[in-house]
């Protein structure tokens, strides 16, 4: 079982209107899918190198045909009524599971590669918590050998104290981590132009 190492996607059903919103108020909705397309793409091209296996955590429903319905993932159906619940709820699944290094990301970073995240499951092997900082103040990438609900339970999201925040949890609870590089997610027109992926293609 790749020992006991499990990846977990989080990624929306790609729809027009239904994702990357604050995005699509700058560029419309069709764009704004497709820069998601892309950065789904990306994510699962670097997911299928990891040296894990894999579960890919839909938002609505699981689709017959997506680009993640393939060998190499285990699709699956997030539940909860926000976002802290639905990672709480996944990386439960996968602990009951028999998995013993968990790390879970979204789909929003042109910048993660293969070799981050096997990063993170390297520091996993040396400490109990692994994070990767995104620049808006969140983190792209969490990672744990056992379960900690103050991580995900009763927080705000989508805030820019959110990483702090997190870390802050892990140090008064006395818990080793390690943190992974600092790379920028998706969100906005800023950042969207301060990637590789600018400019778009007509």
């Amino acid at each position: 079982m790749n020992d006991g190492r499990l990846l977990i996607i989080f990624t929306k059903n790609p729809e027009a209107g239904a994702v990357k919103t604050r995005l699509a108020s700058s560029i419309g909705k069709e764009k704004a899918l497709e820069v998601y397309e892309i950065l789904r793409a990306h994510t699962a091209v670097v997911t299928g190198e990891v040296e894990a296996e894999r579960m890919v955590f839909y938002s609505r429903f699981i689709p017959s045909s997506d680009l993640f319905c393939t060998e190499k993932f285990t699709l699956k159906l997030q539940e909860g009524d926000n976002l802290g619940v639905r990672m709480f709820h996944a990386i439960s699944t996968g602990f009951a599971s028999g998995f013993r290094h968990i790390a879970l990301i979204g789909t929003d970073c042109c910048d993660l590669s293969s070799k981050i995240l096997n990063d993170a499951f390297s520091a996993l092997e040396r400490s109990d918590a692994v994070v990767g900082p995104a620049i808006d103040g969140g983190f792209y990438l969490i990672g744990l050998n056992w379960l900690i609900p103050e991580l995900f339970i009763d927080r705000q999201w989508s805030t820019p104290e959110v990483f702090r925040e997190t870390i802050g949890t892990l140090e008064r609870q006395a818990i080793p981590y390690e943190l992974l590089a600092e790379l920028s997610d998706i969100d906005t027109i800023d950042d969207l132009k301060k990637s590789r992926l600018w400019p778009l293609k007509p």
